[in-house]
């Protein structure tokens, strides 16, 4: 007798408080829901997808010796921000997506081509000395072996590039018709000119980029005119080919276009880098008749070297008078010196549209970014199409709702209204989170989130059905529900546990391994998973704790979904104590 009256108190003591169980849940939810209104954040932030937009992965690689790590990474962050935000756009973001991507989203409203250009640009520019130079030629051609380099009068200027500082000459008619400074003559269109050979013995690497010295080695290495003669600027897939790896303080061989047509040019080693510039603003020219341009203006150090750069250009004869505006292996323009330039800024000119104009300015403008990247994928999606798949999802979710609540009510009875009640609870937890999320991490949900939204209907279903399914298993034993209640759960619970460990497990993987929006399924169906162990342990079991000293269940209502008929339940075993009397008579 003691022993079964301990086991009694047992399974008395075991069902706890379950008001306060109840009470810490929904206490969490008030709050939460209190967060999201003084927030402003009632509804969650919707991914390019579901908002429309355009959204941009970009794929880290080495540049020039820069390795790919969370340092260099982080500032590409910084400067594609910078630039998408200069481009005018509100709420972009930018973040990076695990040790080598970068996402770009960017809301509807904006240029996807133009956006594209911004982040992807690597912005590496330099200031070079032209060695050799071969206009006009949209076919590989091989520069003449004799003859100098002269002005074609007849010749349009083209794109050009003046270089110019506070306080120089006026503006008068050059040679090519056009108006330039007194001290720079656009010299583009060159005729070709011959390459300087280099002896065997001479390294064709060179020139610190830091020093300004313009009358270096301008010899040009076998290698080098071997590119030069095969290569054609007309082929994309050349033009970046040729640059691809080339450090600044090597001489390279590059293209430029000049109205229309490529030019191709070697280049000494960098004199100025584009790290000495320290702003860049797009402008019209009308002094000059130049149309839009590009101002630059240089730090203290890049003033100085300027000042030097075209001092000693200015001693050399035609083309190694000339610098190059090297802008990622593209030859922006590359004017000509005929006196050293005092002063702080240039100006980079040339058949540019105002759009044009105000890119390249906005990319110098925040400098070159330390890395180079490829973009790996680009989604673009209106706001129609936006909102029909947003609308589809939600129709999904509500169709896959309404048939796990027919299924509860069909097999369970009065038993579906606690699974309702508690899918009703953790759509709610995960409705404010996610909420809350969208200004604390930049969570955006996405089509694929609401597919993990919609997945975990089915997971937190399941944990209702197994600690059901114990529950009638101890009534079919003869139990009454109060016990049966209390000694399921600790077999269900570690079935949950189980269960919603290897769903965690699963998408802790899929979140890490993959890349772009499947992280966004990942995400959820993780959020989801670790509520479906909160709503279950704080509101399910207690609240089925609470219904089981209600008559309707612990009688076996015939609708409760616990019916000792229905169920197969077992007449409970009596122990029967012999008389006395019985006892007598057998012996």
């Amino acid at each position: 007798m003691a022993a079964a009256k301990k086991g009694r108190r047992s399974s008395s003591g075991s069902q706890g408080y379950p008001e306060r169980a109840l009470a810490v849940i929904l206490i969490a939810l008030v709050a939460m829901t209190g967060g999201i209104f003084l927030s402003g954040d009632t509804t969650p932030r919707l991914g390019i997808d579901l908002a429309g937009g355009t959204s941009i992965t970009l794929t880290a690689k080495p540049n020039q010796g820069s390795a790919v790590n969370k340092a260099n990474m982080n500032t590409a962050v910084s400067i594609i921000g910078n630039r998408v935000n200069g481009l005018g756009v509100s709420e972009a973001e930018v973040q990076t997506e695990g040790s080598k991507n970068i996402i770009v989203n960017i809301p509807k409203g904006t240029d996807a081509k133009q956006a594209e250009d911004q982040v992807g640009t690597t912005a590496q520019l330099y200031f070079r000395q032209v060695l050799a130079v071969a206009s006009g030629v949209p076919a590989p051609a091989t520069p003449a072996p004799s003859g100098s380099a002269t002005p074609s009068p007849s010749s349009s200027a083209g794109s050009t590039a003046t270089p110019k500082a506070s306080g120089s000459p006026s503006a008068s008619a050059g040679s090519q018709g056009r108006a330039v400074t007194g001290a720079l003559t656009s010299g583009v269109n060159k005729a070709p000119t011959p390459l300087p050979t280099s002896p065997p013995a001479t390294d064709p690497g060179t020139t610190d980029p830091g020093t300004a010295t313009g009358s270096g080695d301008l010899s040009v290495p076998a290698d080098l005119q071997a590119k030069f003669t095969a290569l054609d600027c007309s082929d994309a897939k050349q033009r970046q080919a040729v640059t691809e790896g080339a450090k600044p303080t090597q001489k390279v061989v590059a293209c430029g276009e000049e109205g229309g047509q490529w030019s191709k040019y070697v280049l000494g080693a960098s004199l100025i880098d584009g790290k000495r510039i320290s702003g860049a603003n797009a402008a019209f020219d009308t002094q000059q008749g130049n149309g839009w341009v590009v101002n630059l203006t240089f730090d203290s150090k890049g003033a100085s070297q300027f000042t030097s750069v075209t001092g000693d250009l200015s001693k050399q004869t035609d083309p190694n008078n000339r610098f190059a505006i090297d802008l990622d292996g593209e030859v922006k323009s590359a004017p000509s010196v005929a006196q050293a330039l005092p002063g702080g800024s240039a100006q980079i000119s040339g058949s540019f549209k105002q759009n044009d104009a105000e890119d390249l300015a906005n990319v110098l403008k925040y400098g070159s970014l330390p890395l180079a990247f490829e973009p790996s994928d680009i989604t673009t999606v209106s706001a129609a199409l936006g909102g029909e798949q947003l609308r589809g999802g939600l129709i999904a979710g509500a169709v896959g709702l309404a048939l796990v609540v027919l299924y509860m009510f069909a097999y369970y009875r009065g038993l579906s209204f606690v699974a309702i009640l508690s899918l009703l609870t953790s759509a709610a937890l995960t409705y404010t989170i996610m909420c809350l999320l969208g200004r604390a991490i930049g969570f955006a949900l996405n089509l694929p989130a609401v597919a993990g939204a919609i997945v975990a209907i089915g997971i937190t279903a399941d944990s209702f059905i197994v600690f059901f399914e114990r529950i009638r298993d101890e009534l079919r034993e003869g139990r009454s529900l109060q016990p049966a209640v209390a000694r399921g759960w600790p077999r269900a619970r570690r079935t949950i546990l189980v269960s919603d460990f290897v769903s965690f497990l699963a998408a802790a993987v899929l979140y890490v391994v993959t890349v772009g929006k499947v992280r966004g399924f990942a995400f959820t169906l993780g959020l989801t998973t670790l509520l479906d162990v909160a709503v279950v342990f704080l509101f399910t079991k207690p609240l089925m704790t609470i219904l089981a000293r209600r008559a309707f269940f612990a009688d076996g209502h015939r609708w409760s979904g616990l019916d000792p008929k229905s169920l197969g339940v077992k007449a409970p075993l009596r122990r029967v104590r012999r008389t006395h009397s019985s006892e007598t008579k057998e012996a």
